[in-house]
């Protein structure tokens, strides 16, 4: 990347809206800008056009915001309000300019036209974020905290954001890495006076700093499967047989029609899949084809899909049609027990309303396996359902907690193990008797480790891999 260039991006959505956001930002903003941007002289009208007056950056404040007009040579094209942002104290750590014209889609396009014309190049995804990276006014967790804030769609994603973007990783890396190094010193000093035979630190103590700092790192990890929740939501999947209901619980919890509801058996072909928030916790929803032997290909396809994602579900809604023969309600009990995982699913017995009393289900052991009376005509079955549902995931994080640390990225999570690995294989050296070298590699290891987290020690690889899930223009 050429940090010496000029980026421009729109950054908010290209569409019919109020207003529109163009940002451009390094070297040339500020010149680029003076081309195209007038102040107001007098009463917008034809006869005063040619009264524009130029507008200096220099003269004006960082962090400002002015009124005027952005002009193609003679042609009008908006009536705009421009923000000033001054190296170093901008998003980028670079000069930024930030344009708010009228919303539209020709209007905005015609704005970023005109300031590409100029010899600024078009940002790529993530690329103002990427410059903030590289320029140190973030580091790389904070970076990635930046698309989780945009992504997020709970509570608890927008607080477990914020607070890395705040740099509660960062200020917990920072601590650890500073008892990292006092470690590694003492090891490495011992070294240097081998010859004199003399021990700065006994092994015994040595190993219980290590097995601290270990521990630490563990406390970390075991909030993963709370941040994965957090940030990614649960997979949900609805299976069952043909005609379980599946397809209209699926619409009910979404109050819209989004699956297609018929009485004809295999009427879902594929899988369908939305997000809804139950509890404060994001479920991906998917309702799936229903489960059975056909000789449709399509359907057979369909089916073939519903057992991949069951596979991949965090949880199943099992559903059983109440109102079935006792012959195909005792085939699919038989099948759940056989199948399902009572930790990882729900057995609902479904269309509760029409058929209350059937026998095989009044029969059934529920002291065994938990199950439920569902119907979407009976709300408060519904609310149970949900209930059941994000009980199963409750955890006991508390995100209002001061200094909460939550980890919810799997790169982090994969760097932690690492570093966990290292010291590991550290205290293996101590029990060993090896000498300070190989204690020292393995905790120089765990530091590398832990620099990948902040993008102290990375490489353009994963650097791309980072920013191009961002959206451009952020």
């Amino acid at each position: 990347m050429n940090l010496n260039d000029t980026i421009t991006a729109i950054s908010t959505a290209l569409t019919e809206s109020a207003i529109s956001v163009i940002r451009i930002s390094g070297a040339d903003a500020f010149a680029v800008t003076e081309k195209i941007f007038f102040k107001k002289t007098h009463p917008l009208n034809k006869a005063h056009r040619m009264s524009k007056k130029t507008f200096s950056t220099i003269e004006v404040n960082s962090h400002t915001i002015h009124f005027g007009y952005i002009y193609d040579g003679e042609e009008l094209i908006d009536e705009v309000l421009i923000s000033i942002f001054k190296k170093p104290n901008s998003y980028t750590g670079e000069d930024i300019v930030e344009i708010s014209s009228h919303g539209g889609v020709l209007n905005t396009r015609k704005i970023l036209s005109l300031i590409l014309s100029k010899g600024v190049r078009h940002a790529e995804p993530g690329e103002f974020t990427k410059r903030a990276f590289l320029n140190g006014r973030l580091d790389l967790s904070q970076a990635e905290a930046v698309a989780d804030l945009i992504k997020s769609k709970t509570e608890d994603a927008h607080k477990s954001s914020i607070a890395q973007l705040e740099g509660s990783l960062s200020e917990f890396i920072s601590g650890v890495r500073k008892d990292l190094v006092n470690v590694i010193s003492l090891v490495e000093l011992e070294l240097d006076f081998a010859e004199e035979d003399i021990e700065f630190v006994k092994k015994e103590e040595l190993r219980k700093k290590i097995i601290e700092l270990k521990e630490k790192f563990l406390q970390i990890i075991s909030t993963y499967i709370a941040g994965k929740v957090i940030r990614d939501g649960i997979n949900l999947v609805i299976a069952g047989r043909p005609n379980s209901g599946k397809s209209s619980l699926f619409n009910f919890l979404l109050s819209s029609d989004r699956a297609i509801v018929s009485n004809i058996p295999g009427t879902t072909r594929d899988y369908i899949q939305e997000n809804i928030v139950i509890n404060g916790i994001l479920f991906n929803l998917i309702d799936t084809a229903g489960l059975r032997f056909s000789y449709d290909e399509l359907e057979t396809e369909g089916v073939r899909r519903t057992y991949e994602r069951i596979k991949e579900a965090d949880l199943i809604l099992y559903l059983i049609d109440s109102t079935g023969s006792e012959e195909e309600i005792k085939e699919s009990l038989d099948y759940y027990k056989k199948e399902f995982n009572p930790e990882k699913s729900i057995l609902c017995f479904s269309k509760s309303d029409l058929s209350p009393n059937h026998p095989i289900i009044q029969s059934f052991n529920h002291s065994i396996i938990q199950s439920l009376s569902i119907s979407i005509y009976q709300l408060s079955t519904i609310e149970n359902l949900k209930n059941k549902m994000t009980e199963k995931f409750r955890y006991s994080v508390n995100l209002d907690k001061k200094g909460l640390l939550v980890l919810t990225n799997t790169r982090h999570k994969i760097c932690l193990e690492k570093i966990i690995e290292s010291l590991e294989k550290s205290i293996e050296s101590i029990d060993k008797g090896m000498s300070g070298e190989f204690i020292s590699l393995d905790l120089r290891n765990a530091i590398q480790s832990l620099g990948e987290i902040t993008g102290e020690f990375t490489n353009d690889e994963i650097l791309n891999h980072i920013f191009e899930n961002f959206c451009i223009g952020k």
